[in-house]
C-alpha cells in the first residue's frame, strides 16, 4: 500500500522485483476519487486481495499506506498475518498539514517544477541531499514525473486518517521501519507509533521519507527478512 501522490510501482516496484518469485505481490492502490473516506479505502484493498484469490496475506504500508495497513489489520484480523509499516504516522500533525497544504496548492496551480522541489525538500534526508551532486539533483528534479491525477484524493485521505486508537489493537506481528532522517514524519513520532503497537519490532533506516530512493537495498533487506520469518 503506497503513499500519497505515488503508486505501488513507484514506491514498491523495486522491492517487488527484488522478491522475485519468493513472495507474491498484490498492488493495493489508494483511492482515485475524493469523498470515499478511510474505511472505503481499506475496503478497496480487501477487494484487491479477494480478486487475487488471497485468503490471508501480509500487508506492507509505506507513509499513508502505513496507517491504512493498521486499519486493515484491525478490521480484518483473521486475514492479515503480518504488517510492515515504513515511515508511518498515526495521524497528520501540524507540520504534515502545512506540507499537505503547500502540496495541494502547487498541484492545483500546475507548478510542477516547484512541486518537485517541495517534495524533495520534505521527502529527502539531509544526508542524501548533501551527498548528491548538484547537477544530478537538478536533473532528478527536472525529470520528476507530473503528479498523478489521484493526488487530491490521497491528500484528503492523509488529512482524514487517525489510527491512534487502533495501534493497541494490532494483534499480528509488526515491523516498524523508522526513517531516521525523515523531514516529513518526525522519527520520534514514528518511534512513538512503534511503542504503541504490542510486541512491534522496530528497525531504523538512515534515510529521509523516500527509502526506495535513498537506500533501496537496506530497506528491502529489512522487509524481506521480516516477511521470510513468517513463512519458515
Amino acid at each position: 500500500m503506497h503513499g500519497a501522490g505515488g503508486s505501488v510501482e513507484g514506491h514498491f516496484g523495486g522491492l517487488a522485483r527484488r522478491f522475485g518469485e519468493r513472495f507474491r505481490c498484490v498492488a493495493g492502490e489508494l483511492p482515485r476519487r475524493t469523498g470515499g473516506g478511510v474505511d472505503a479505502a481499506v475496503d478497496g484493498i480487501v477487494a484487491a486481495a479477494d480478486a487475487a484469490g488471497l485468503e490471508t496475506f501480509a500487508v506492507c504500508g509505506y507513509s499513508l499506506g502505513a496507517p491504512l495497513a493498521v486499519r486493515l489489520a484491525v478490521r480484518c484480523p483473521e486475514r492479515v498475518t503480518r504488517v510492515v509499516l515504513t515511515a508511518p504516522f498515526a495521524r497528520a500533525d501540524h507540520r504534515m498539514r502545512l506540507g499537505i497544504s503547500l502540496w495541494r496548492g502547487l498541484h492545483e496551480s500546475g507548478r510542477t517544477r516547484l512541486l518537485a522541489q517541495h517534495l524533495a525538500l520534505t521527502g529527502l534526508g539531509a544526508g542524501f541531499l548533501d551527498r548528491t551532486d548538484p547537477g544530478r539533483l537538478r536533473a532528478m528534479l527536472a525529470l520528476a514525473p507530473a503528479p498523478p491525477a489521484t493526488t487530491p484524493a490521497h491528500l484528503e485521505l492523509a488529512e482524514l486518517i487517525d489510527v491512534r486508537d487502533d495501534l493497541a489493537r494490532l494483534a499480528v506481528p509488526a515491523l516498524v521501519v523508522v526513517t531516521t532522517e525523515d523531514p516529513l514524519v518526525s522519527p520520534d513520532r514514528q518511534r512513538e507509533l512503534a511503542a504503541s503497537v504490542p510486541g512491534a519490532r522496530t528497525a531504523e533506516l538512515g534515510t529521509g521519507h523516500l527509502p526506495f530512493w535513498e537506500d533501496p537495498d537496506g530497506w528491502a533487506d529489512l522487509v524481506e527478512d521480516f516477511l521470510a520469518a513468517g513463512v519458515r
